[in-house]
């Protein structure tokens, strides 16, 4: 299988699609959809390239509904802006991003969100929920529509009862394995960034990821895509073997996302047909 190409469209009727369109330190996107309400977790990359790459997949910038922001970081936010100008497209983040973001201080449509509190976007119904990163109030989500619901936790640096019990269940799981240990503490960057990596407010290692994938399997769990890879301290070989030995002995397929293209379009068909 193609690291940077999780599964080939299938025909049909489908509860959810997914697409990475980029993920890693330079940009991050996913584009998540019931076919009636298209939304856009982060916008990390251009306007311009995130449209380039919804094409790619025959998809529209135009018909996204909305854009949920995890956290602050640059890598998250890039885009924001010029994709809420250009479409005018709500803008979904918690008070703390907000007051932490000035340039999305000054967007004509943000709505604030409390973690923990579920709220509606169209047809889907978002969770957000709490992680631990350096940021002000970041956010993981639970999306679900058509009776299918996915997850996403990119950017953690540990693994609280809260994400587990949050990404228990999903049929679909975008999740953090951001570094090898061995590569990170062996590798070029300087102490001081190699201590917030591995703190808990950083990332989590392909280990940590391997864990948590191994507590949350269920037979109901489809596709796990790998995401936030570090291009200098892991290798998309390393986090699937890791991901992979964690869930040996199921049918979950496993693939990672990468930086400079997007993944193909994933589709989850309906749960009961």
């Amino acid at each position: 299988m193609n690291p940077e190409s999780p599964e080939q469209p299938e025909t049909g009727a489908c509860a959810l699609s997914v697409c990475v369109l980029a993920s890693g330190s330079k940009g991050n996107a996913i584009y998540v959809s019931d076919g009636t309400t298209s939304l856009l977790v982060d916008a990390g990359l251009s306007a311009r390239e995130i449209g380039r790459r919804l094409d790619s997949r025959g998809l529209k910038a135009a018909a996204l509904s909305a854009i949920l922001v995890t956290h602050e970081h640059g890598d998250h936010v890039h885009g924001v802006e010029r994709l809420c100008r250009r479409y005018r497209l709500p803008v979904y983040l918690t008070p703390g991003t907000l007051r932490a973001a000035p340039a999305l201080r000054e967007l004509p449509d943000t709505r604030t969100f409390d973690c923990g509190r579920p709220f509606r976007v169209g047809t889907l119904t978002v969770h957000p929920f709490s992680i631990s990163h350096d940021a002000q109030d970041p956010a993981g989500f639970t999306i679900g529509g058509n009776g299918s619901r996915i997850g996403i936790a990119t950017d953690l640096g540990h693994v609280t009862a809260v994400v587990r019990e949050h990404l228990r269940g999903c049929r679909l799981l975008v999740l953090e394995a951001n570094h090898d240990p061995d590569m990170l503490m062996d590798g070029p960057y300087p102490w001081y960034l190699k201590q917030r990596i591995r703190g808990r407010t950083g990332h989590l290692s392909n280990s940590e990821s391997g864990q948590l994938l191994a507590e949350i399997a269920h037979p109901g769990l489809e596709q796990v895509v790998l995401a936030h890879l570090s291009a200098t301290n892991n290798t998309p070989e390393k986090a699937l073997a890791v991901a992979g030995r964690a869930l040996v002995g199921t049918r979950i397929r496993l693939a990672a996302a990468g930086q400079s293209q997007c993944s193909s379009l994933i589709h989850l068909r309906p749960a009961n047909p």
